[in-house]
């Protein structure tokens, strides 16, 4: 089905879906947006619960520089960058290469920057039940380089800080 919407989406562009460059155009379309679109098949919990352990440790955990990419629901081009996930032990821990997952699987989803800063953190405190949650994302907006304000060099930063984070 997607395979037909992109062919026509072609031939409404002035293109001809059947050229040779363009004649396999909508199966890689498709394919492309089946896994750029794949979080929606994913269950964040599951990619979490594997991991948890209880540990006394009462010191901030960070990651940082986890490198993302997504979709912007407006426009549907491409954003890009990097998270940073700092969070303050509760009773649990979650194995690190658990934090960069988390990402991912939000991050294949369309997307706008803001919430997904919020869905990571909230998902943290969810499941971590930490004293806090710290969230920083920073990126590039093609749909800001590419068109509307083309301004090559911005960046966009959000956060999303909760319990001890937020309180102090």
């Amino acid at each position: 089905m997607i395979e037909k919407l992109i062919a026509d989406l072609l031939k409404e562009l002035g293109e001809d879906s059947r050229r040779e460059g363009l004649e396999r155009t909508p199966e890689r379309v498709a394919k492309a947006l089946r896994y750029l679109t794949s979080g929606y098949q994913q269950d964040v919990h599951e990619v979490l619960n594997g991991a948890l352990f209880v540990e006394d440790y009462d010191e901030i955990v960070l990651v940082k520089d986890i490198d993302f990419a997504t979709l912007c629901e407006h426009h549907l081009i491409p954003f890009f960058g990097k998270c940073h996930i700092a969070y303050l032990p509760g009773k649990k821990i979650v194995g690190l290469s658990k934090l960069p997952r988390l990402v991912e699987v939000f991050s294949r989803r369309l997307q706008v920057q803001e919430r997904l800063t919020t869905q990571i953190a909230q998902t943290l405190q969810e499941v971590l039940q930490p004293r806090g949650v710290a969230v920083v994302i920073e990126a590039r907006h093609l749909c800001m380089m590419m068109r509307g304000v083309e301004k090559q060099n911005s960046k966009a930063v959000t956060s999303a800080m909760l319990g001890a984070f937020r309180d102090r």
